[in-house]
């Protein structure tokens, strides 16, 4: 195939949807899957929450260097390395004889799926005219959204008939569709040939929050006087200060600081770390509650989760036309509020357990907050920067959301006391309330509305 013809483009978007499918589809599966991992390999919620944050820490650390690596080695091949890593990591995480095994596969995942989501955009905007890139974006967000919502539900129904390691195996069939469909691919990649990967920044950055987070971990475990706990936290902490100082005077930052200086990007990005914090914490936590607490199978417990998502995807549209019409600053402070409520709704859960007056209420509560809020965010930090730099603020508000959830999963035992018992599952719902509450106030009081005016003048530090 070649110029610009539609069978061309839908084949573009075809790879590149199931190409980000593939690590949406894995970060919504894991949830449903970790009573089952731990029943079958041990390890308690230490394990569980390794199984999460492996796949974050690596994910949410490379996704910023991500497009510099797209653009220097062409997105092609960048995205043909990533789907081959996946599926050789997914095969590992499927046969995992032990915790270890697991938890460096999940890893490796991680580090493979950082390089399939920014490979699979840029492949739609270097392939695709200019005219036609907002329908076949608005195409692949519908197809991968698509894959969120399937998630928790394939992975309980993989849990409860078959295996939780067919939920990754199962990887493998959409990857090997995906490299058949690039084989078919005849363009030549488009490289830059002054783009640049600033590796330093990458190791310090994953071996930075992979120290924090250790300690996060294991303390509940260790203790905060253990040397292994409190000497990770502080090297965690140093090198991410290193980090920074070298993103002040690197060639090809992959943070770069300068994005810091806009007002409504910052405490967008902000507002990000603590709603998406709180969303999951909540998605870990009622994932495994259900089962481990309420006796509910692997299936059902991922059917819980599905009025938030419906929510989601029905109201995103309308919300983002709104906010475009009267401003984002309203509906990022009003749309956590109204999450919170659906968080604070979940302490009705007790024993005896009953899905639909004690979990439905709560997530549907939950559900139409997270429409309210998510659209209106994402345009608000996008919109809040120049054109030309909206690829790296999606990566740093990707990445950001991402080290959220890393940060919000290990501090899991610390919030629920070390046991994720009743008392533990309404502990976190108040902190995922108290979160919710923290990302509207710095909403309202950091993000501003600004006119619809040049790019360039979209500065307010």
């Amino acid at each position: 195939m070649t110029g610009s013809s539609p069978a061309r483009e839908r084949l573009v978007v075809a790879i590149a949807a199931l190409a980000s499918t593939v690590a949406f589809l894995d970060g919504t599966i894991v949830n449903v899957a970790l009573p089952a991992i731990e029943r079958d390999l041990g390890g308690g919620l230490t394990v569980q929450q390794w199984t999460v944050d492996a796949y974050l820490l690596t994910l949410g650390s490379l996704i910023l260097v991500a497009g510099s690596v797209s653009d220097a080695y062409g997105r092609v091949l960048v995205l043909r390395i990533g789907l081959i890593g996946f599926g050789i990591a997914s095969l590992g995480v499927g046969l995992a004889p032990d915790p270890l095994v697991l938890i460096i596969a999940r890893a490796l995942q991680g580090a493979a799926g950082a390089f399939l989501v920014p490979s699979s955009l840029a492949l739609i905007t270097s392939q695709i005219p200019h005219e036609r890139q907002a329908r076949a974006i608005g195409l692949w967000t519908a197809l991968t959204t698509s894959a969120m919502l399937a998630g928790p539900v394939l992975g309980g129904v993989f849990v409860d008939y078959l295996s939780w390691r067919w939920a990754f195996l199962i990887n493998v069939l959409p990857i090997a569709i995906t490299l058949w469909l690039l084989a078919r691919f005849d363009s030549r990649d488009h490289r830059q040939p002054d783009a640049g990967v600033d590796i330093l920044a990458a190791v310090l950055c994953a071996a930075g929050l992979g120290g924090v987070v250790f300690a996060l971990v294991e303390q509940p475990t260790l203790g905060w006087q253990h040397p292994g706990v409190w000497a990770s936290l502080l090297i965690g902490l140093a090198l991410l200060v290193v980090f920074i100082l070298r993103q002040r005077t690197a060639r090809h930052p992959i943070l770069p600081l300068s994005l810091l200086r806009i007002r409504t990007f910052w405490t967008g990005n902000l507002a990000t770390l603590f709603v998406y914090a709180a969303l999951t914490l909540n998605g870990f936590v009622v994932g495994v509650y259900l089962q481990q607490g309420a006796g509910l199978s692997a299936t059902l417990a991922g059917l819980a989760s599905l009025p938030t998502t419906v929510l989601l995807i029905a109201m995103s549209p309308s919300m983002g036309a709104l906010s475009a019409r009267w401003g984002a600053r309203g509906f990022m402070t009003v749309g956590p509020l109204v999450m919170a409520g659906g968080a604070l709704l979940l302490l009705a859960v007790a024993d005896p357990f009953d899905y639909w007056w004690q979990v439905l209420p709560g997530m549907v509560v939950l559900g139409v907050g997270l429409g309210i809020t998510v659209s209106p965010l994402t345009a608000a930090i996008l919109g809040s920067v120049a054109t030309e730099r909206s690829g790296i603020a999606s990566a740093v508000n990707n990445a950001v959301a991402r080290i959220a959830g890393l940060l919000s999963v290990a501090l899991v035992g610390t919030i629920v006391g070390g046991a994720l018992d009743l008392d533990g599952f309404h502990r976190a719902a108040i902190a995922t309330a108290v979160l919710l509450v923290a990302g509207a106030v710095v909403s309202f009081a950091g993000v501003r509305d600004l006119p619809q005016a040049p790019a360039t003048d979209r500065l307010d530090a």
